[in-house]
């Protein structure tokens, strides 16, 4: 293991800054795609569109938000092999994690695309949105498996710990956002699709960084090999779930309080709902700092 990759020797403040920065860059980045959705839909749509991007983005947030905690597990393990220097169980970690994720996705997908009308009812959307909220959260929810890709992938990269991972993977999601923003534009107030537009945008943007992400792990000298016998429910996959899934719960109750009270605010109208969901975006861009500071900390820790 190289010594950048090595947080167990050296200056402490400055990998840790030095790490910590790219992860932030990514986040913000991530959380752009919701952000751009409703001011492309707010400039172009109409505010029962504006408010079921709104109530849709909280659900999206909820999934995201529990995997990005959930696959915590993987980095914690990842590092700790590296900090260990034995790079030798990292194979078995990535195998066993594409699989407990797929079947994750595959849970995810049943129940956004099949029940995406129930969710906007349960979540008080207006009347008027009920339909166009339904629809963002079904796109999104075909999507799901690219979002829970990105996601483990960024967990990867965060574990193997070496600061060119980070800085590539927001090169990356430069990458993206700028596909968002473009597909937006077009979809939104090019072809006049609303929602459903916005939702398209998203789930590419997901798509095509993920088709980056793995060829750019592929491309990356690791310090470790996978084969075919790492995509297993193997030994690993108990390990890093006693980590990721206490830490899943915990944002999974704390999101649940943000969707109790998008669900309340819903049933005040149109603009209360589109007026919450503007300022949710605020909120969850001053929150980065510390997550990403917690995803560092993680990586550090942990080896």
């Amino acid at each position: 293991m190289n010594d950048k990759a090595d947080f167990t020797q050296g200056s402490i403040l400055k990998k840790l800054i030095a790490f910590m920065m790219p992860v932030l860059g990514a986040l913000i980045l991530q959380a752009a795609y919701g952000a751009v959705d409703l001011l492309v839909v707010g400039r172009f749509g109409s505010t029962s569109g504006l408010s079921a991007v709104s109530t849709g983005s909280q659900v999206l947030n909820l999934v995201t938000f529990v995997v990005i905690q959930f696959a915590m597990g993987i980095t914690v393990l990842i590092a700790r092999y590296l900090g260990e220097k034995r790079p030798d169980q990292i194979g078995s970690v990535i195998g066993g994690s594409a699989v407990v994720f797929t079947m994750i996705a595959a849970c995810l997908f049943i129940v956004m695309v099949g029940f995406a009308h129930p969710i906007s009812v349960l979540m008080q959307a207006p009347k008027e949105a009920v339909d166009l909220t339904s629809v963002y959260v079904r796109i999104c929810g075909g999507g799901i498996f690219f979002i829970v890709a990105y996601n483990l992938l960024s967990a990867i990269f965060r574990g193997l710990g070496d600061s060119k991972s980070p800085l590539l993977f927001v090169f990356v999601a430069c990458i993206s956002s700028i596909i968002n923003i473009v597909g937006d534009i077009l979809l939104v107030g090019g072809l006049g699709m609303g929602t459903a537009g916005a939702a398209i945008a998203t789930v590419t943007a997901q798509a095509l960084s993920v088709v980056f992400a793995v060829i750019l792990l592929i491309k990356k000298k690791l310090p470790f090999k996978i084969t075919r016998k790492d995509f297993s429910l193997n030994s690993q996959c108990k390990k890093f779930l006693k980590i990721g899934l206490p830490l899943a719960l915990q944002e999974f109750l704390t999101q649940m309080s943000f969707l109790a009270l998008c669900a309340f605010v819903n049933r005040l109208g149109l603009e209360a709902s589109s007026g919450y969901g503007v300022a949710c975006k605020i909120v969850n861009f001053a929150m980065l700092v510390p997550s990403a500071l917690m995803q560092s900390m993680a990586s550090f820790v942990s080896q």
